[in-house]
């Protein structure tokens, strides 16, 4: 399903040609059933009976919504301190929740020694080619809907998988990778032109809570070339704060996004690809309530 392209209400726009890919619009509430489900089906087609991966929530949600109609059983390891938004979304569509860790890395090694342990194939979120296309299903929309590539795309950099198919759908368009400040490694790995040591991980934007670079991905980053913006805390929860304000409500990670649009290099039109909605209800007020209380 291709999802809605919309102008942003001006409040929003900064006085910029600002528009958003709406992945929220998903039933799933978020982008990440774009690379699920061709991964899924890759396992699936290799005789795969069950597939073992690590969340914090929305890729381990689209990982068991794609089980769903795969006919796969999903085992999805959480870190200790998931959004229990995520983890209610997780065991409604079915999956084996087991919490492990106290970041989604430590939940990875614990996945990851899990599926070697039973033969099961181990579905990193942001290793898994698949996924790169999926995504790119994103920017090819993009330049469908709007007749060409936009002059600049925002994406929230976790993992680096979203902006990986988004630049490459977009066929040469440009695009801009955010992080938080909090959790700069993927950043700071493309910047290095390999995977950086990089002990912090501090956001609230759960989205983008990677302390341990994927290599492949970021690989991938360095070929394609594309800059990237570090944004902080209290910037993000001021973003979700407008969103909320345009009867908007968005996760962390696209409040990222619209937090880096004062940085974007360009006066042409931009898209901001608002990656999802699932956010804890206590966070959301906390954000739209509060932003001084986030660090700057």
């Amino acid at each position: 399903m291709a999802t809605p392209l919309e102008d942003a209400p001006p409040t929003l726009a900064q006085g910029r040609q600002l528009l958003l890919k709406r992945e929220d619009a998903h039933e799933l509430g978020a982008f990440k059933w774009r690379g699920a489900l061709p991964s899924l089906e890759r396992y699936r087609d290799a005789g795969a009976s069950a597939v073992i991966t690590a969340s914090t929530g929305n890729h381990g949600a689209a990982t068991a919504w794609a089980a769903q109609r795969t006919g796969l059983r999903a085992v999805v390891y959480v870190p200790d301190q998931a959004s229990r938004a995520k983890l209610d979304l997780l065991e409604q569509l079915g999956a084996e929740v087991r919490p492990a860790g106290a970041d989604v890395d430590e939940a990875k090694d614990a996945a990851r020694a899990h599926a070697e342990r039973d033969g099961l194939p181990f579905f990193e979120d942001g290793a898994e080619p698949a996924q790169f296309e999926g995504y790119a299903s994103i920017g090819r929309e993009l330049v469908e809907q709007l007749g060409e590539a936009p002059a600049l795309t925002i994406v929230p950099v976790g993992n680096g998988a979203l902006l990986i198919g988004v630049a490459r759908g977009l066929g040469g368009g440009a695009a801009l990778g955010v992080v938080s400040k909090g959790a700069p490694v993927m950043a700071l790995s493309v910047e290095a032109g390999r995977p950086v040591e990089c002990d912090v991980c501090e956001t609230f934007a759960d989205g983008l809570a990677v302390r341990v670079a994927v290599p492949l991905a970021v690989e991938e980053l360095v070929e394609l070339g594309t800059p990237f913006v570090q944004v902080s805390e209290r910037a993000i929860a001021q973003a979700l704060g407008a969103f909320a304000s345009a009867g908007i409500r968005v996760e962390g990670s696209t409040g990222a996004g619209l937090a880096a649009l004062s940085q974007a290099p360009t006066d042409g039109p931009v898209v901001l690809i608002v990656t999802g909605r699932n956010i804890d209800d206590a966070l959301f007020r906390r954000a739209v309530e509060d932003p001084e209380s986030f660090p700057d």
